[in-house]
C-alpha cells in the first residue's frame, strides 16, 4: 500500500472527501483507489482549522504511482512490526506476585498470564463497580474511604481521569496496549487519533472486561488486599505480608512486580523501613484552572467553534520564567470536571476527569510549577517530597474549611491577591464544593509567585487563559510520583526479586507509558526465569 501524509479536510468532510483528496494527490480518479485506511487523524488549528489525515491506500499498480508522483507526502507503506508476547514458560509452583492494579500492574499481570505464569494480582482497593460507588459517595457527601477512592482501586488513578493515551515516546508495546483496550470495549478511534482518549465512562467497562481476560488466563486477582511488608533473607525477597478480607497473612514470593501508584505513601514508607533504595525526585504542584469550553473553542476554532465535526478543543501550554521555574499545563480535560482526589483523611487533592463525549460545560487542566528536592529540603531523605505534598494538601483542607471542600479563587483576584467571594461566568465543577478564598493561604510563596508570573504569559499564548473569571482550585499535588525506586538493567531493585515499575516507582507518566513499563517489568521477570536465575 501507499502512505499519504498531510491530507487536509475542512470540518465536516467524510470518506468521499478523503478519497477525492487522496486521488488528487496521486493524480488518479477516486475509483482507482482499491481501499483506504486512516492511519492517523489530528486537528490543526494554527492557521485554518482543518483535520489532517495520514492514509494508507491500495492501488492496482503501486510502483508506477510512486514513480509518477515524486512527493514527500507519498511513500510506500509497510505496517509497523507488531509486539510479540514472550514465549510461555512452564507454570511455576510459586507464582509471581504483582502489587497494584493500575495500568502498570494490569499489563504486567497480562504479560505474565499470557506466558502461563498464573500471577497473583493484589489491589488494596475494590473492583471498579464498587469503587465507582465509593467515589460517587465521596463526591456527594465528603465521606472518604481511604482504601477505595480516586487513587486506589481497580484501574488506578487513571480510571477517574480523561483516559488520555498520549505519550512522547515510541514503543511497539503502545499499539498492543491500544488494541487490547479496544478489544475490551474502548472506542476504536483511539487507534487513529493523534490525541487518543478513552474517557472514564468507557474505562469503567474496559476494566471489567480486562479483569475477565486475566481471570480466564489463570490470574488470581485479590481485591481489598494490601501489601503490608516484605520478607527478606540475604538480600533476596522470600515472601510478602498481606492484609485482606481474611486478615493478615504471609505468602511465599520470590518475584514481586511492584506497581504502587504515585499515592501509595504507606508502601513507600514500608520500603524505606526495609532498606530498599529510593530517592526523592522532581515533580510539580499547582492548581486546577477551569474555563468555559465554549470560550476555549472560540479561541482556537474561531468561526468553526461549535462545529459538530470537531472535537472539544484542548491545549498544551508552557513557559520558562526568568527565575528558572517552569510552569506548564498538564492533564487537560476538555468538557470535563475537577474532581476530589484525596486518599488520606483531612487533605484536599484535585484532579481532572472527562467522559468520552467531553460534553460538559467546562474545560479544566492543571497549571503546575516544577519543584525539586532542593525546594522541599530535608536533606537526602527520600520521602521528603511525600511530606511536602502532605503539607500542601493539609493546608488546602484547612483553607477549604473542612469536609473536603476545596479552596477556590478567580484568576483576577488571585493576580491582585484579594480573596474571591464567588464565581463569575465560570462555575466551578468540583464536588463536594468549593470555598471562595485567597489561594495564597495554602500555596508556598514560590509556587504562588510563579503562577502569578506565568498566567499572563500563558494568556498571551491562548486567548482567555488568564480571563478574570477563570477559576483556580487548589491543590494539584499528585501530578507524578515524588520518589524513584532505582532498578538495574535486569529490571530489579537492589533487593533481588523486587521489580519496581510504573508511575509510582518513578518510571512513567500516564496510562500508556505506565502500562508499557509494566509490560517491560514482566518481560524482565520472565527473562530471569528463562535464564534459570530463580531461587524457588
Amino acid at each position: 500500500m501507499i502512505k499519504l501524509e498531510g491530507i487536509r479536510l475542512l470540518p465536516g468532510g467524510g470518506e468521499a472527501d478523503l478519497r477525492a483528496q487522496a486521488a488528487k494527490l496521486l493524480r488518479l480518479c477516486p475509483a482507482d483507489l482499491r481501499n483506504l485506511q486512516i492511519l492517523r487523524r489530528s486537528v490543526d488549528a494554527r492557521e485554518d482549522v482543518v483535520l489532517t489525515y495520514t492514509l494508507a491506500v491500495g492501488l492496482e499498480n503501486e510502483p508506477a504511482a510512486l514513480r509518477r508522483c515524486r512527493n514527500r507526502k507519498i511513500s510506500r507503506w509497510e505496517p509497523s512490526p507488531a509486539y510479540r508476547l514472550p514465549e510461555p514458560l512452564p507454570s511455576p509452583e510459586q507464582p509471581p506476585v504483582v502489587a497494584g492494579a493500575g495500568p502498570a500492574g494490569l499489563f504486567a499481570a497480562l504479560v505474565l498470564a499470557e506466558a502461563g505464569q498464573r500471577p497473583v494480582l493484589l489491589e488494596r482497593g475494590r473492583p471498579v463497580e464498587a469503587r465507582r460507588a465509593d467515589v460517587e459517595r465521596f463526591w456527594s457527601t465528603g465521606e472518604l474511604d481511604p482504601a477505595s477512592n480516586v487513587q486506589f482501586g481497580e484501574g488506578g488513578a487513571g480510571a477517574f481521569s480523561d483516559g488520555k493515551l498520549s505519550t512522547g515516546t515510541k514503543d511497539l508495546r503502545h499499539r498492543f496496549i491500544l488494541e487490547r483496550l479496544v478489544s475490551c470495549g474502548a472506542p476504536p478511534d483511539i487507534l487513529v487519533d493523534a490525541k487518543p482518549h478513552v474517557g472514564t465512562d468507557y474505562l469503567y467497562k474496559v476494566l471489567q472486561n480486562l479483569r475477565r481476560e486475566l481471570t480466564a488466563l489463570g490470574a488470581d486477582i485479590r481485591f481489598e488486599t494490601r501489601l503490608e511488608d516484605l520478607r527478606v533473607e540475604n538480600g533476596e525477597l522470600t515472601g510478602v505480608e498481606l492484609s485482606g478480607p481474611a486478615g493478615r497473612e504471609t505468602i511465599p514470593c520470590r518475584r514481586l512486580i511492584l506497581c504502587p501508584g504515585h499515592s501509595a505513601r504507606d508502601t513507600f514508607e514500608m520500603l524505606h523501613r526495609r532498606g530498599v533504595p529510593m530517592e526523592a525526585k522532581p515533580f510539580a504542584v499547582g492548581v486546577r484552572i477551569e474555563h468555559r469550553q465554549a470560550d476555549c473553542d472560540a479561541a482556537q476554532y474561531r468561526q468553526y467553534a461549535g462545529h459538530p465535526g470537531l472535537p472539544a478543543s484542548t491545549y498544551k501550554l508552557s513557559c520558562h520564567l526568568p527565575s528558572g521555574r517552569g510552569v506548564f499545563s498538564f492533564c487537560v480535560c476538555p468538557g470535563g470536571e475537577v474532581v476530589a482526589a484525596a486518599s488520606e483523611e483531612e487533605r484536599v487533592v484535585t484532579n481532572g476527569m472527562s467522559e468520552f463525549a467531553r460534553d460538559r460545560e467546562n474545560i479544566n487542566g492543571a497549571v503546575l510549577v516544577n519543584v525539586t528536592p532542593e525546594d522541599f529540603g530535608w536533606g537526602r531523605f527520600p520521602l521528603a517530597g511525600v511530606e511536602f505534598q502532605r503539607r500542601l494538601e493539609a493546608a488546602a483542607y484547612t483553607l477549604g474549611g473542612g469536609g473536603y471542600r476545596a479552596p477556590a479563587q478567580r484568576v483576577e483576584d488571585f493576580l491582585t491577591r484579594r480573596p474571591s467571594t464567588g464565581p463569575g461566568r465560570v462555575r466551578p465543577s468540583y464536588r463536594p464544593g468549593v470555598t471562595w478564598t485567597d489561594l495564597h493561604g495554602c500555596l508556598p510563596p514560590f509556587v504562588a509567585e510563579a503562577l502569578e508570573e506565568a498566567l499572563p504569559i500563558l494568556g498571551r499564548k491562548l486567548r482567555g487563559y488568564d480571563a478574570p473569571d477563570a477559576v483556580l482550585t487548589a491543590v494539584e499535588s499528585r501530578s507524578s510520583s515524588p520518589v524513584r525506586i532505582p532498578r538495574g538493567p535486569d529490571g530489579q531493585s537492589a533487593l533481588r526479586g523486587l521489580y519496581p515499575c510504573g508511575e509510582g516507582a518513578g518510571y512513567a507518566g500516564g496510562i500508556l507509558s505506565a502500562a508499557a513499563d509494566g509490560m517491560r517489568a514482566a518481560e524482565a521477570l520472565l527473562n530471569t526465569l528463562r535464564q534459570g536465575d530463580d531461587p524457588s
